[in-house]
């Protein structure tokens, strides 16, 4: 998806202003896959967000596929549940993201989700709909096409850090959640291998089917490494939070095959280089690696990091990133 795209032309019946959703992606800490093999994650959103704007009903558009099919798509599950949404295709959009794509950084859930609030907000005909509900509506939606789980809609909704437990079917649950520190900053490896989100799911249901034993160790390891990077983020221990998310680094390589020897090479390089230990956010076969360091520090480490993965990894970005603060009310 490239930022400031505009899909769907015909804005027909549809909202006379135009109406925004800013929704943050998420880095996983800890515990990929746990959302729904069952056990504890770790997530934490990021302020690299996805913008969806419904455009004015004048303003039409060009129809372009860098949402893919997903405007229509998003629409008609929608005007499946609000029959007071007008009919015809889905409003004018434009679209734009800061998070680097098919990075296990839920950049697609971050869309969705936007395009479910920003169509809802562009109607208020249809009712308000709870934050709940649209959490698990994005959830559903996103379920039919990776029969994933919801860690991803749970994040990038709720905002912040959440201890999440998993379930294995629906969404999961939030044990417990946190301000990220502020003076703390994210640093986010950009490998520009996309990872493959579907083959993964499909090839650990299959695990499961088979009982692997191997899986069996990677959820009962993950889960107690989980529990610690939530202890050394709520007691503020940056460098236990980095001893930690290295071991649910090195069980996402050795026990479910996640790294590539790319990323391996980028981690050996930040570590001996920089002193940064950075692990796998997602479900790998590619995609992005996250460090956290000194916010005082972080523009330093991030161009010292450049300079170190420059030679052999041209095409690596390094991407400064703060965390996103809670977005849904209440304490």
């Amino acid at each position: 998806m490239s930022a400031d795209a505009e899909v769907s032309a015909d804005a027909g019946t549809r909202a006379d202003a135009g109406t925004r959703a800013v929704v943050p992606c998420r880095a996983c800490l800890s515990g990929e896959d746990l959302d729904w093999l069952g056990g504890r994650s770790v997530s934490v959103a990021l302020d690299l967000p996805t913008t969806v704007e419904v455009l004015p009903a004048t303003a039409g558009g060009t129809d372009r596929t860098d949402a893919g099919s997903w405007a229509a798509e998003v629409w008609a599950f929608l005007r499946d549940r609000l029959p007071a949404l007008p009919d015809g295709p889905p409003p004018a959009v434009r679209v734009g993201s800061d998070a680097p794509a098919a990075s296990g950084l839920s950049s697609s859930t971050a869309l969705i989700v936007a395009l479910f609030e920003a169509y809802l907000a562009a109607h208020r005909a249809a009712g308000d709909v709870p934050v709940g509900t649209v959490t698990r509506w994005a959830y559903e939606f996103e379920f039919a096409v990776f029969n994933g789980g919801g860690m991803d809609q749970v994040a990038v909704v709720e905002g912040g850090a959440l201890l999440l437990e998993g379930r294995t079917t629906g969404l999961p649950a939030i044990l417990e959640r946190t301000a990220f520190p502020a003076d703390w900053t994210l640093l986010v490896v950009d490998s520009a291998t996309a990872k493959s989100t579907g083959d993964h799911i499909r090839t650990v249901r299959a695990q499961v089917a088979a009982d692997d034993p191997a899986l069996a160790e990677y959820m009962a390891g993950t889960d107690a490494t989980s529990e610690e990077v939530w202890k050394a983020l709520v007691g503020r221990d940056l460098t236990g939070l980095g001893n930690a998310m290295s071991l649910a680094h090195v069980a996402m390589r050795d026990l479910q095959r996640m790294s590539t020897p790319l990323l391996e090479d980028l981690r050996e390089l930040a570590l001996t280089r920089v002193g940064l230990p950075l692990k796998l956010s997602g479900a790998g076969g590619g995609g992005a690696l996250v460090g956290v360091c000194p916010a005082e520090e972080a523009e330093a480490t991030a161009a010292r990091l450049r300079a170190a993965l420059h030679g052999r990894h041209p095409d690596a970005r390094v991407l400064p990133a703060r965390a996103a603060g809670r977005r849904t009310p209440g304490a």
